[in-house]
């Protein structure tokens, strides 16, 4: 039952963070398919796989600029 409440607590306390990378995954994944990169000598967007773990990346850090915490003094 402890195990529980952590994870609800852990999940709970970061849900902006874990959005922002739910819809970085999906940003990163529609500019692959979209714009993607034809000749292939692109690091990122030349694999799904790249761009998708790119964009949750960078959805998670974008998205956990705007989250609010208790400041310890």
């Amino acid at each position: 039952m402890k195990i529980k409440t952590n994870i609800k607590a852990l999940l709970k306390n970061n849900i902006i963070t874990i959005i922002g990378v739910v819809l970085g995954a999906i940003s990163g994944y529609l500019y692959w398919l979209m714009v993607g990169c034809s000749s292939g000598s692109c690091p990122i967007t030349s694999n799904p796989y790249n761009s998708l773990i790119y964009g949750s990346l960078m959805g998670g850090l974008l998205f956990n600029i705007f989250k609010t915490g208790k400041s310890k003094k």
